[in-house]
């Protein structure tokens, strides 16, 4: 199994946008199958910490969010899921952040979110990506199965409630998603699919979801779920916001984005909360990496599957 001063060789490639061999993919995806087993479907994170959204596979930019961030394991983070998929450097984008898990698994938090599925990144981008720098769909195979044990949510302090896309009908309490079974594809329905795919509107009670997933929900639910759980804030991420993050519901709920100009073309900004140890909240904003920091893919036109 991998020791420490191989990580960090892996580590410090990864930062270099190289992608490790397909053996060792295998040896990673297996030590962070051992530690993600023991971890919760709500995973206890205690704060400093730094909440970041989507990533879907803008390496550049991921180094961009360290530059603004701070460097893991000097800075705490808790990423909440889309790690791949429509950008160009899925592969490099998540085995760094897994490597960094298995090295300092008490300073990086990984959540799963609704692109962590097989089903999703053969449409979205990853299967292929896989294919074209393997040759094989090995290393794809590899790492749907460590999105299998990713947790579904977070709690920080006990106080902030962090989970990709929302809310479900089905569920009230964190308990009763602590009983969920989450080694699994993600399911078409029912509660895991909801905490991944939701999303807050403003509308009363529930709403039927455009994405055909999931659930559309008001601030009266997220109300209701935050005063049940003793929790006075849901952060999530999973849906574009222009400025980097969004607040909702009088405060109860804020949306993070961390993909700069999304698709290399949405033009939007990014941003990360950052929380200190009373859990005050600073958000930092950050742009697209400049173009001479990108490699020479980033160049291209994108391909017709990241529209």
């Amino acid at each position: 199994m991998a020791g420490n001063s191989e990580l960090d060789r892996w580590i410090e490639q990864l930062k270099r946008c190289e992608p490790l061999r397909e053996h060792e993919v295998k040896v990673l995806c297996q030590k962070a199958l051992e530690v993600l087993v023991e971890e919760s479907n709500v995973q206890r994170v205690d704060a400093p910490v730094t909440v970041c959204g989507d990533i879907h596979g803008q390496f550049y930019d991921l180094m961009e969010l360290f530059q603004v961030g701070g460097d893991c394991p000097a800075t705490n983070y808790l990423f909440m899921g889309d790690f791949v998929d429509r950008g160009f450097y899925s592969v490099e984008t998540f085995l760094l952040l897994l490597a960094l898990k298995v090295r300092y698994p008490d300073r990086i938090t990984l959540i799963r979110g609704n692109h962590e599925s097989r089903q999703i990144t053969q449409v979205y981008g990853f299967y292929d990506e896989c294919l074209r720098k393997y040759g094989s769909v090995n290393v794809w195979r590899y790492c749907t199965d460590v999105f299998d044990y990713l947790s579904l949510s977070a709690v920080i302090d006990g106080e902030i409630f962090c989970v990709h896309g929302g809310l479900s009908p089905t569920v009230t309490s964190l308990d009763q998603i602590r009983a969920i079974d989450r080694k699994q594809e993600v399911p078409h329905d029912g509660a895991m699919c909801d905490l991944l795919w939701s999303d807050p509107e403003d509308i009363e009670g529930w709403g039927l979801s455009p994405r055909g997933a999931g659930y559309l929900f008001g601030g009266d639910v997220a109300s209701q779920f935050n005063q049940a759980n003793k929790v006075s804030l849901i952060a999530r991420a999973h849906q574009l916001v222009m400025d980097g993050y969004k607040w909702m519901f009088h405060d109860q709920l804020v949306t993070v984005w961390s993909a700069p100009n999304y698709c290399y073309r949405c033009g939007n900004i990014a941003a990360i909360l950052e929380l200190d140890e009373h859990l005050n909240k600073n958000f930092k904003v950050f742009e697209a990496a400049p173009q001479e920091a990108r490699g020479a893919q980033s160049k291209r036109a994108t391909p017709e599957y990241f529209l």
